[in-house]
């Protein structure tokens, strides 16, 4: 290929990538499956203690009220919904779901799920993964009533999916408590290829139900948010061993993700590098405008970071200069730059494109 050929494709699709940036992506289903990360209000519906819904929640949502989102405003799958011009999805758990709303897509999200079943057992009721999936199932027939199984399958076929996993099985599970059921039976290095030979019958299973464009996000940097940092550290440094799993478990992630699509003969699944989305802003979070990236706007205790976000804890006056809203959990103006590099990231965020590029391809296919 000539290099004026090269440049001449490469003008192509930066246009067409502008173009949909500026008008709005056509629409398409959108679908989320995951933990509190993405979960937007499934576990409203739920008897678990895994829930948002009082303030100081929502406090900068539109409504200003505690919709079941782990943020302080919009969550991740929120702000892309909003970039691309799509209205956002409902939980699949609410009564609002139906007729014609269906055909926007669903979020089964719920937090405080991991890959592994005895993940966040502590929560008691809460939409394991592939609960999640079977809600799935269920949404396919619910919709086949409304427009007809061929339309289902291309509907379901042209969608894009969200997937967020795999903090909660460190978090919530093998970290939980000293000499956890899990960390008695695996060393960490051989949990992690655990975790993830899990996780890949999941996205098996994704591709057997029909989609063909899955984001999968990696974790965060899980020593460095607010509750490992007051449960952990003494001088603010990131907790070594919760670090030392993500270390492990990210680039695992990724290999698994190139494999599953080198089978398939096509990029489905989308590596979303999340880690290092995390660690721009929490190594330098000045450059990003925020005070800090380690005490949370809204907690108690050390760094903000012991217990539950509630009407009695520590709350910051302006959420856009912490970039974590609770213990745990970004805020929305540090979600917006993670959706961002998901929109527009290099290969070093998005592997092997970001989903700007993904539109883009899809938009001529």
């Amino acid at each position: 290929m000539t290099k004026l050929v090269k440049i001449s494709i490469g003008f192509a699709i930066f246009g067409l990538i502008s173009t949909i940036m500026e008008t709005h992506a056509e629409a398409r289903a959108f679908f989320v499956f995951g933990d509190s990360l993405v979960d937007n209000g499934n576990n409203n519906y739920l008897v678990t203690t895994a829930r948002a819904d009082a303030y100081p929640y929502g406090i900068d949502y539109p409504s200003h009220q505690a919709t079941g989102r782990f943020s302080n405003g919009l969550n991740i799958p929120d702000i892309i919904s909003e970039s691309m011009g799509w209205e956002p999805t409902l939980p699949y758990l609410s009564p609002q779901l139906v007729e014609q709303k269906l055909l926007i897509g669903a979020n089964f999200a719920s937090a405080g799920v991991g890959v592994l079943n005895d993940t966040g057992i502590q929560f008691v009721n809460i939409i394991r993964i592939y609960q999640q999936l079977n809600y799935f199932e269920e949404y396919k027939q619910r919709v086949s009533e409304l427009i007809g199984e061929d339309e289902t399958q291309k509907l379901v076929k042209e969608s894009l999916v969200l997937i967020t996993l795999g903090g909660n099985d460190f978090v919530n599970n093998y970290f939980l408590v000293p000499y956890s059921a899990r960390s008695r039976q695996y060393s960490l290095p051989k949990y992690v290829p655990f975790v993830i030979s899990e996780y890949k019958k999941v996205l098996k299973r994704l591709y057997k139900l029909g989609f063909r464009r899955v984001i999968v996000t990696g974790t965060g940097p899980l020593g460095c948010v607010p509750a490992e940092l007051a449960q952990h550290s003494t001088d603010g440094e990131c907790a070594k061993e919760l670090q030392k799993a993500a270390s492990l478990f990210n680039p695992q992630l990724d290999k698994m993700l190139k494999q599953l699509n080198h089978v398939l003969g096509k990029d489905v699944f989308i590596a979303a590098n999340t880690n290092l989305m995390h660690m721009d802003f929490i190594a330098n979070p000045t450059r990003f405008g925020f005070v800090t990236s380690k005490i949370a706007c809204c907690g108690q205790g050390p760094y903000n970071g012991l217990g539950l976000c509630t009407p009695l804890s520590n709350l910051c006056p302006n959420r856009d200069l912490y970039a974590f809203w609770d213990p745990f959990h970004p805020s929305e103006k540090a979600n917006r730059m993670i959706v961002q590099q998901i929109l527009t990231g290099s290969n070093l965020y998005m592997h092997p494109m970001n989903l700007s590029t993904i539109m883009a391809m899809d938009s001529r296919a």
